[in-house]
């Protein structure tokens, strides 16, 4: 494992604060310090293996009392030198903080645990019992966190995973569920398939919505042969079920945008109730960012802007120079989940491991700002303003590594701590919305 330094010390009594609360924990059989370089003044390397459990935040308190000391008019201890790095990358989870260099050497930690095999349908049965509950939902969730699913067990895991079916659900009730959906789902789409042409005349919402996904529709994944081809049959479903959403949340209806996140639950459902039911359950916690105030997305933006300064205050403050903080560079991201941001294949790994909730309900955000941090210094050092920073982060398409990605996102998160979560205000999505507070911001002029 590659072992990670801390870079330049930071004035930010909260970020120390907040290395101190992180929630993260490791495990070593010894600890030495060895140089990187013959340099005396090089960056001394905390080496971490497994047997005694520790909580590697616990310099975070030596770095607090530090900046009490300075507080009291002691001088800030002068900076070490630093290992260089590549210019366009950098590991993401290199964190700022202010360091005693009376007491200790420049340190890394080894951050993130190693990425498992995918889980198999074998695996999958050892959390079942006789009758089909989920026997540990929390340890189930972990194990798909960090190894993800094998593409024959997508189609049952991301049911429980989205919400459709309960942890605790049996076997026959998941049946009968299926069966009593699939006769709603039927009910919802025969109201607009009953929609004579004569009606459809006098029905400008409708006539809108439907020619809005009918050209949404066709050009939806047709870089994969599931949707490829001139009357695919596969299109026509994805195009159903849309239009049969608009009609079961008449507030939100249809924007574009959502035929990239229910394209790929159609791909593993291969059926059509059951996607639009999976679609639905995804929506009630993504379907702030569709709204006409663009609420959800604000909210989520706001929330990343201070993560990035928490974590990476240098960054931040080269935004906020540029008067880039409204952070709409990674709208995209954050709107259908970095859906274009991957290859398919491993767009369905990066989805799972986000529903698990594991760490977080917003491992999103810190996503964001692992990918972020890794290119800072090509960020910085290429002077780029709002227009390049947008370019940039759209060329990053189909070049990110996913698994290096998650590493980085689950320390950044763990580094963190409840001070990473107190600055993402509640029923920020995919949290599920605050009871008493409307989902939508309704607009009369945009409801059908």
């Amino acid at each position: 494992m590659q072992a990670r330094e801390i870079i330049e010390p930071s004035d930010n009594v909260h970020y120390a604060a907040s290395i101190q609360q992180g929630s993260a924990s490791m495990t070593r059989s010894n600890i030495r310090l060895r140089s990187t370089s013959n340099k005396s003044d090089d960056v001394g390397i905390v080496c971490l293996n497994d047997k005694v459990t520790i909580n590697p935040m616990r310099y975070a308190s030596d770095w607090i009392n530090n900046l009490r000391q300075i507080n009291q008019g002691n001088p800030i201890p002068k900076k070490s030198s630093f290992r260089k790095h590549d210019h366009d990358e950098e590991p993401a989870t290199k964190v700022q903080s202010l360091i005693n260099y009376n007491k200790f050497d420049k340190v890394s930690l080894v951050w993130g645990k190693p990425r498992q095999p995918s889980m198999g349908p074998e695996e999958w049965a050892t959390f079942l019992d006789s009758e089909g509950r989920v026997m540990n939902p929390q340890a189930l969730r972990k194990r798909i966190f960090y190894g993800g699913l094998e593409d024959s067990l997508r189609k049952e895991a991301w049911k429980f995973l989205l919400g459709y079916h309960s942890y605790d659900s049996t076997y026959e009730e998941r049946k009968l569920l299926a069966s009593v959906k699939k006769s709603e789902y039927e009910t919802i789409k025969n109201q607009w398939k009953s929609i004579s042409r004569e009606q459809a005349k006098r029905f400008s919402k409708f006539r809108e919505r439907k020619g809005i996904i009918d050209k949404d529709v066709v050009r939806t994944d047709k870089s994969i042969s599931f949707y490829d081809g001139d009357d695919n049959p596969n299109v026509n479903v994805l195009r159903d079920i849309l239009m049969t959403y608009s009609f079961y949340n008449f507030d939100l209806g249809y924007c574009q945008g959502m035929s990239d996140l229910l394209s790929p639950i159609l791909y593993v459902m291969r059926d059509e109730s059951e996607s639009f039911w999976c679609f639905v359950a995804l929506m009630e916690r993504l379907g702030p960012n569709f709204q006409l105030a663009q609420n959800g997305m604000h909210t989520q933006l706001f929330a990343l802007s201070k993560l990035v300064e928490l974590l990476d205050g240098l960054l931040h403050n080269y935004f906020k120079q540029k008067d880039c903080l409204n952070y709409f560079f990674c709208f995209r991201w954050i709107l259908i989940q970095f859906k274009r941001e991957f290859e398919f294949e491993k767009t369905l790994r990066l989805w799972e491991v986000l529903w698990t909730h594991y760490l977080t309900e917003h491992l999103h955000l810190y996503i964001c700002v692992a990918i972020l941090k890794r290119y800072r210094s090509k960020i910085i050092g290429e002077k780029m303003d709002f227009d390049s920073l947008l370019k940039f982060i759209n060329e990053l398409s189909g070049h990110i590594d996913l698994e290096t990605t998650l590493r980085d996102a689950e320390a950044l998160c763990l580094c963190a701590g409840e001070y990473g979560a107190a600055r993402i205000p509640p029923g920020t999505p995919p949290s599920l919305p605050i009871q008493n507070v409307p989902l939508y911001a309704q607009e009369d002029d945009d409801v059908m």
